[in-house]
């Protein structure tokens, strides 16, 4: 399949959910109607975008579906005469049931008043009992959940493979993350930031078993409640927790071509006073890739003319991840908390590189093989110590102090072979170096947040965090004596690097309901530091340090204008302001030299991004359509962005991050949930924007301006016999980089599932990259260089899954014969 095919397809997609939309519309199967209010039991708070199915009392087939708006209103209209059942569902409360609903001609309307939905804990009974499937979405304008085990496409993979499922983001190759097509996304883990891998996004997304995931939080415009940190949002990954009374567990066993494998168990235990669970997940991951780096060279004065790089990688990644908690509830009011996660994971990796540099008129310079291989591991553990206490309904305290430490060691070696010079024979000695670079962080962590109702004047938020990470990496580097055949130090490639960064944050939120006007008013005031020591060496050994040091205090303001209108739609305006803070490895001024043509090198004068962002979103529920539009615009200040630097007289080009001037991004992003058929339900992803970087003549780089997009879509389609089926596909087209775009990138996913009769176990099989055609590239032109490249695993990624579910689920009296046990997250109304 090519590229224009692919373009064809999800411009007709496009096309069929518009005519899908205007038919569902148009529909009119019958003229019952279904009306209620959706809240919190306990807090009395609204449930925005809870799920109800209206099902046939006999066939259990669903006959209409709908969401709670905003302000948790329900409305679900055109259902025809009969007998139904109603489920009432959200991530997190008892599913709730009402049976033998009757619709006919002389009873049209069923208002089901004011609906209390409870926390998952109880244990209740009901008349029948029916089994179905969470939600896989739960749409909002600023705010989508998106419900893992619902994702067939990502089983036995890892985060990563997972986050590709979920709208508006999108993971290239290497595992880096951007959101509706921007990077500086926050990335969290429970709500709080990771130390796996060193807090390298794409390590901790690449440790993290897909199977070990409840559930991901993606939100587009954060308040003011929120971290400041991540210019174009945040992404929440939420680990797997007990919700459940009783005793219970599952167990899931993966196993792939290319000799890779995933394993996940879970036990839990909870009765009225106590609640302990815990979550094993194991992930032994092979990839093979490959890719190419070339590049010609211009306005040189010597006879270089061109480069090029041919690369294959052989890589085996190894996690283990464990967690493990309990809640105490002292009271009805006041819990307490405990947990723990650790993180421990190994890398071997084998890079062969064949490596050869020309002169204008195509004779060889340089023809030589090196290969790279590192070994690495590391662990991480986090503990988080929770108390919440509720003075009563909405108003509520909560604490939390939490702990994490990291150690990453990894030892690299580079061995390279010339086998000519100038074109002629080379036999000199191998040249070996190597790196062992050891890194150790530590993070800290204090919230509190206190909620306070106002009544009629509304509600009050308001709260303190502090974050402090201290991190300490050392290089050291030795190359092989030819003479004497040891290892000796490399002073001039070693380093000692170390930063301590702290933000402190205080925030308040305003917010108040008018008829149907909503606003929310919200501000945040942090103060942010880092401060960072770069050491090396001289060449006699001795150290040399330089201090860096960031300092700002900044306030972000928030602003939320939501009006709802007849027929379930409602218009959300929103304003943010936000930051983008350099890393501390983007600081240190250290080259890495792991690529023999393209080295890395931090900046020690990095400024923050300063980011505002300003949206519309529109959303509207029809019985079998869910439609959220968002138009958007961010404009970035000091935008960070690698530059590349004039290539030296062999040609190495050095990447350096750097402050620009300004950019925005603005564009419309359209997601359709859509139930076309009884059988045939899918949910669609487009999003297409425009980006401009304003010039920077000091570096060379002229403004730059255009147009790209992205889109996405999930199909789920139910068979007779217990058997589902999801095929997804996605499309990344070029983009506006300072230097360079990136070429378009597409791919096709498939997996289908068996439930056995049981309901207890499950077989499920899956495919990523069915065409083999994800592949990450660009094309990158400047003063001094036109460069192509590429990289791309290898082949197609197949999985099969075995999962089983097993456990007493209550700890109450057995019912009577003619009653059956209802499972603890369910209840009726």
């Amino acid at each position: 399949m090519n590229i224009f095919r692919y373009k064809f397809i999800f411009i007709l997609l496009a096309i069929s959910i518009t005519s899908i939309s205007f038919q569902l519309k148009a529909q009119s199967p019958g003229s019952g109607k279904v009306t209620g209010k959706i809240i919190d039991a306990q807090t009395n708070e609204t449930i925005p975008f809870a799920s109800a199915v209206i099902m046939n009392r006999e066939t259990k087939a669903n006959v209409a579906t709908g969401q709670t708006d905003i302000n948790g209103n329900l409305q679900i209209n055109g259902i025809p005469d009969g007998l139904f059942t109603i489920k009432i569902s959200y991530v997190g409360y008892q599913t709730l049931y009402r049976d033998s609903v009757i619709v006919n001609k002389s009873k049209q309307l069923l208002a089901l008043g004011t609906v209390k939905m409870k926390a998952a804990k109880g244990t209740v009974l009901n008349e029948v009992q029916v089994t179905a499937k969470k939600a896989p979405i739960q749409l909002g304008i600023d705010k989508k959940v998106f419900a893992v085990d619902q994702s067939l496409v990502s089983q036995g993979g890892s985060a990563s493979d997972l986050l590709t499922n979920v709208p508006s983001v999108q993971v290239d190759v290497d595992g880096n993350v951007s959101l509706r097509g921007s990077t500086g996304v926050r990335v969290l883990i429970d709500g709080k930031p990771s130390l796996i891998g060193g807090g390298d996004v794409a390590a901790i997304l690449a440790s993290i078993p897909a199977s070990s995931i409840e559930n991901v939080e993606v939100i587009t415009n954060p308040s003011s409640k929120y971290d400041a940190e991540g210019n174009s949002g945040i992404i929440n990954i939420i680990l797997k927790r007990n919700s459940r009374l009783g005793f219970n567990g599952n167990v899931a066993l993966t196993a792939g071509n290319r000799d890779n494998y995933n394993g996940n168990a879970s036990l839990s235990f909870q009765n009225k006073n106590i609640n302990i669970y815990g979550n094993y997940g194991y992930r032994y991951g092979k990839r093979i890739g490959g890719g190419f780096n070339n590049i010609r060279y211009l306005n040189r004065t010597d006879s270089l003319g061109s480069a090029e790089q041919l690369t294959n990688s052989n890589q085996i990644e190894k996690s283990q991840n464990i967690k493990a908690g309990i809640d105490y509830y002292l009271t009805k009011k006041d819990i307490l908390s405990f947990n723990v996660a650790y993180n421990k994971r190994d890398q071997e990796k084998r890079d062969l590189l064949d490596v050869n540099t020309y002169r204008i008129d195509g004779s060889p310079i340089l023809v030589s093989d090196r290969i790279n291989t590192t070994d690495g591991n590391g662990n991480s553990y986090d503990l988080n110590f929770d108390y919440s206490h509720k003075f009563k309904p909405s108003q509520e305290l909560t604490f939390n102090f939490g702990y994490s430490r990291g150690d990453n060691d990894n030892f690299q070696q580079y061995n390279t072979t010339v086998s000519s010079l100038n074109g002629l024979p080379v036999t000199q000695p191998l040249d070996i170096l190597t790196n062992n670079n050891q890194g150790k962080n530590k993070n800290y962590n204090v919230q509190a947040d206190y909620n306070m109702p106002l009544g009629k004047l509304g509600k009050l938020e308001s709260g303190y965090r502090s974050q402090i990470r201290y991190s300490d990496n050392n290089t050291i580097a030795q190359a092989l004596n030819a003479e004497t055949g040891g290892f000796e130090n490399d002073f001039q490639l070693s380093n000692l690097f170390n930063s301590k960064e702290q933000v402190h944050a205080l925030y308040t939120n305003y917010s108040n309901q008018i008829n149907n006007f909503g606003y929310q008013i919200g501000l945040r005031g942090e103060i942010a530091r880092l401060n960072t020591n770069s050491g090396g060496y001289d060449l006699n050994g001795n150290v040399s340090n330089a201090a860096g040091r960031i300092a700002y205090d900044r306030l972000y303001p928030s602003i939320f204008l939501t009006q709802k209108f007849k027929g379930e739609q409602q218009l959300q305006l929103s304003y943010t302001r936000r930051v983008n803070r350099p890393r501390p490895w983007d600081t240190n001024p250290f080259i890495d030299y792991s690529d023999p043509l393209s080295w890395r090198q931090g900046n020690p004068n990095l400024l923050p991004e300063d980011v505002h962002s300003y949206e519309l979103g529109y959303s509207k529920f029809w019985s079998k359509l869910t439609l959220i539009g968002s138009i958007y615009s961010r404009h970035t200040n000091d935008l960070i962005q690698r530059v590349r630097s004039a290539p030296d007289s062999t040609g190495v080009i050095i990447m350096r991050p750097l402050n620009l001037t300004q950019s925005t991004n603005s564009g419309l992003e359209l997601i359709a949930k859509v139930d076309a058929l009884k059988a045939w339900s899918f949910t669609a992803n487009v999003n297409g924007y425009h980006s401009n970087i304003k010039a920077v003549p000091e570096y060379n780089i002229a403004e730059v301006s255009g147009y790209s997009w992205n889109a996405n879509l999930t199909n789920n389609i139910t068979l007779p016999g217990n058997i589902t089926l999801q095929i997804r596909g996605d499309y990344n087209s070029r983009e506006i980089q300072a230097q360079g775009k990136p070429k378009a990138m597409y791919g096709v996913d498939g997996g289908a599932k068996y439930d056995f009769p049981n309901k207890k176990a499950s077989l499920s099989f899956n495919m990523r990259d069915i065409f083999n055609t994800r592949r990450f590239g660009a094309i990158i032109q400047d003063a001094n260089t036109i460069t192509d490249f590429q990289r791309y695993q290898k082949g197609q990624m197949g999985n099969i899954t075995f999962a089983y579910r097993f456990g007493q689920t209550t700890f109450q009296k057995k019912p009577k014969k003619q009653e059956q046990e209802q499972r603890p997250d369910e209840g009726t109304f």
